[in-house]
């Protein structure tokens, strides 16, 4: 079905992979495209609840294929306006919980893109590049967004501006990612993290991304009666029930996403 990134289900995980190894799964327009279209399918996928995005070979993503633009005169914003853009909101708006499990090199826009995802697990040989000022550009892909509210303006601008290379240790240190996994079990830890997200309550945590994201944009006030909006909702679902009752009796739950 795709020809640029491979896609699986996985006992509630959809596994995202980009597959372009020998390009470091740098971006193309058919990747663009492909990514998109598997996000919208794990959202709409009743069965899945939670989404893994990875790279297949020695790196995460190296950011833009510059082969494919090489030659021509490029239209920047509309450049960004049609490709990147979309598959950054879709990442915000897609209501299930997306990791980004870094397993080499994400530079560039492939390090904005794991910017964009709600969580970062990193094997220990993985490293961020921010190197968008080594040819005279701007950080995009939500790069100016995501960074500065993830470790700090100091640091974000630091990291955007000198356009260093950030080991996997020095990435956790600085809060960039959620945790660092050794390189020889990388993707089992991983999907073992991701299990255990899948088994939880999935209208739950699609309305805590919600508001938690919203709540970066609101003052105290709108932000208090956002929870109260999403409390109405996720009280009426049937894993809050489940929740309770297994509270009472004394057991596991077993939440269905419903």
């Amino acid at each position: 079905m795709y020809e640029t990134i491979l896609y699986e289900s996985i006992e509630g995980v959809a596994k995202i992979t980009m597959n372009r190894p020998d390009k470091f799964n740098a971006f193309t327009e058919q990747m663009h495209k492909e990514l998109l279209d598997a996000l919208k399918k794990a959202g709409k996928d009743p069965m899945v609840r939670c989404i893994v995005l990875t790279g297949a070979g020695r790196a995460f993503n190296a950011g833009q294929d510059l082969a494919e633009v090489e030659g021509g005169d490029v239209d920047f914003g509309g450049f960004l306006r049609k490709r990147y853009n979309p598959l950054i909101m879709q990442l915000r708006q897609t209501e299930k919980p997306i990791i980004a499990a870094i397993n080499g090199v994400a530079a560039g826009a492939g390090m904005s893109l794991a910017l964009a995802c709600d969580m970062r697990l990193v094997s220990e040989k993985a490293s961020f590049s921010n190197v968008f000022i080594n040819i005279g550009l701007v950080p995009d892909s939500g790069g100016c967004y995501f960074l500065p509210r993830i470790v700090g303006i100091g640091k974000a601008l630091e990291l955007a501006l000198m356009g260093e290379k950030v080991s996997a240790e020095e990435a956790y240190r600085i809060g960039l990612v959620n945790k660092v996994f050794p390189a020889v079990n990388f993707e089992t830890e991983v999907m073992e993290y991701a299990s255990k997200l899948a088994a939880l309550p999935t209208t739950g945590m699609g309305l805590i991304k919600r508001a938690m994201y919203k709540g970066l944009e609101m003052n105290l006030e709108e932000t208090l009666e956002y929870e109260a909006l999403s409390q109405e909702i996720a009280g009426g679902t049937e894993d809050h029930k489940e929740g309770v009752q297994a509270f009472f009796e004394k057991r596991k739950p077993v939440f269905t996403g419903k």
